[in-house]
């Protein structure tokens, strides 16, 4: 059974074949949510800086494990393994997110679905997806969507193809994590976006508008942008909310560490108190 005492400095529970892990102690916890393409330990600098204030818990997507088999959640999968995440958690009560790619998408879509369990957020260079179709021009949609069909291609393959694809495409987004690391099982989001039929996520998917405080934060350098402009703006109007943005790519947390611990912990702190 999984130790749901605040005052633990550490501790592991699994919950839907998923390794939770949770470090930290304090009143509030931080469920951290990872994206494309990397796993829980794209964290690990957030967590040493929060884990003396708070409970970080962090895990790793069904099937962004390497050696992983061929998965294809569903959206409200994906939205019923983090509500038995929260539930184990805090049973009853509220995590704050911490999200980032695709975690954003799914952790936004999860608030709009429980916002009782959900007290605060921090969404990282990802924004609401249907004011950015909107906004977007056809060469901004153009790019989107030729790297996540290549991606999916990439899925369908599988094999040491699907992997050489995988890693291209890393490699030219820029993205942080260790080449070994990256495989095609890990880009099923993007096939479940593009080729899922009636399961396709722009198809279960509502728009973004958060009821609870909101911490922004953006990079201004890489390929494509993920947010809009005017709901960013609206979102900084909004009272206990902030954007930032960062002079880094789409990994904001990796390329400039110290600013963006910085700025998150100065921002849930005040909120603490």
């Amino acid at each position: 059974m999984p130790d749901n005492d605040h005052n633990d400095s550490s501790a592991t529970m699994r919950i839907g074949g998923c390794a939770i892990h949770i470090e930290g102690a304090g009143p509030e916890t931080l469920l951290m949510l990872h994206g494309w393409p990397d796993t829980h330990a794209l964290w690990d600098g957030t967590v040493e800086v929060l884990r003396d204030s708070f409970r970080c818990a962090r895990f790793t997507w069904p099937g962004f494990e390497p050696g992983s088999p061929r998965t294809l959640p569903q959206l409200d999968d994906i939205l019923a393994l983090l509500l038995e995440v929260v539930d184990a958690l805090c049973p009853g009560g509220k995590v704050t997110l911490v999200l980032h790619d695709w975690g954003c998408i799914f952790g936004y879509q999860f608030a709009m679905r429980h916002p009782e369990r959900v007290e605060r957020i921090i969404g990282v260079d990802i924004g609401d997806v249907a004011s950015l179709v909107r906004e977007l021009d056809g060469r901004g949609k153009l790019a989107i969507a030729a790297y996540q069909v290549w991606l999916s291609a990439a899925w369908k393959m599988g094999g040491a193809l699907g992997d050489w694809m995988t890693r291209s495409m890393a490699r030219w987004l820029r993205a942080p994590a260790p080449a070994s690391t990256l495989h095609w099982q890990m880009n099923w989001p993007y096939y479940l976006t593009w080729f899922g039929g009636k399961a396709a996520l722009p198809r279960h998917s509502v728009p973004f508008h958060p009821s609870c405080p909101m911490l922004f934060i953006h990079g201004r350098r890489k390929h494509v942008r993920f947010h809009s402009r005017s709901w960013a703006a609206a979102l900084a109007e909004q009272p206990g909310n902030r954007v930032e943005a960062f002079d880094t790519g789409h990994w904001v947390m990796v390329q400039a560490p110290a600013r963006f611990h910085q700025v998150v912990r100065d921002w849930l702190l005040q909120r603490s108190g």
